[in-house]
């Protein structure tokens, strides 16, 4: 293809199975719909994905939202929406996808990277083995609710991690849950929806998640999930503080709860770089 036949650039990667389709939008000229962040998450019509990831300065960010103040204009700032097309305030993998394709294009150095969010600003480092590891600010516990799965009870923690969670610990076989439709949440408590995890503690400070994201549905993995399902993990083991290992569908990654914050380490994955076309793309 010809560059003046080029359409929209786009790159996708994933973080532990997590996958995004990534947007270079560094001015903010985009026009990002929800209705083209459908058809490209779609994985029978379009590229597939759990989310999109639109890179722009935070000073072009535009609507549908602002960047907080503590954000820089110059920043990098990550735009991500769910697949459903509805903005979402953060996204623990789609971070570290974010700052390896800023690195991978010659857009950041690597290292400590700052990356602009909806949720506030979050440090990133990139490491030299293509793990990243981000700042994931305090994780706020704001009470106890319940769900259920099959017609099972689950009663979990609501964590805000700039986006919510309802964690819930359990000993029930993981695999046997049936996550295809919505798990049912207090509207009262989430009024904008929310994450919910499912964690079976392991031995030696591990365990295991599945997780029902709102806006996207069951995924491989969700990064702001793991540190929500790492502090449930830790309470249900009497516990504030603490470091575990978190097994999810689409790989392993490490979080850290200190009496500040918290830190998720992982992985980060580029695999295709192209061009959308442009009649498509202008179709929808």
């Amino acid at each position: 293809m010809r560059p003046s036949q080029r359409g929209v650039e786009f790159s996708k990667g994933h973080g532990t199975q997590n996958d995004f389709v990534i947007l270079p939008d560094p001015d903010g000229g985009l026009d990002l719909s929800a209705a083209r962040v459908r058809a490209l998450c779609d994985r029978q019509r379009g590229i597939g994905a759990d989310g999109v990831l639109r890179v722009v300065r935070a000073g072009k960010l535009g609507d549908p939202a602002s960047a907080p103040a503590d954000v820089d204009p110059d920043v990098w700032f990550m735009d991500y929406r769910n697949a459903d097309g509805s903005v979402a305030e953060m996204c623990g993998n789609g971070v570290r996808v974010f700052a390896r394709y800023l690195v991978e294009s010659g857009l950041a150095e690597p290292g400590e990277i700052p990356v602009g969010t909806r949720a506030g600003l979050r440090p990133v480092r990139t490491h030299p083995d293509g793990g990243v590891s981000v700042g994931m600010g305090a994780a706020e516990v704001f009470g106890e609710s319940t769900t259920t799965v099959g017609g099972t009870e689950f009663t979990g923690v609501a964590v805000d991690l700039g986006n919510p969670h309802l964690a819930c610990v359990t000993g029930v076989d993981l695999d046997a849950l049936d996550l295809t439709a919505a798990p049912p949440h207090d509207q009262a408590l989430f009024p904008g929806g929310v994450n919910v995890e499912f964690v079976r503690p392991l031995d030696d400070g591990q365990v295991r998640m599945r997780v029902h994201e709102r806006g996207v549905g069951e995924t491989r993995s969700c990064g702001t999930g793991t540190v929500a399902a790492t502090v449930a993990a830790l309470r249900a083991a009497g516990r504030t503080t603490g470091t575990r290992v978190v097994h999810v569908p689409g790989g392993t990654v490490e979080v850290e709860v200190t009496s500040g914050g918290s830190t998720l380490t992982g992985p980060a994955v580029l695999v295709a770089t192209g061009w959308l076309d442009q009649g498509w793309w202008d179709g929808l």
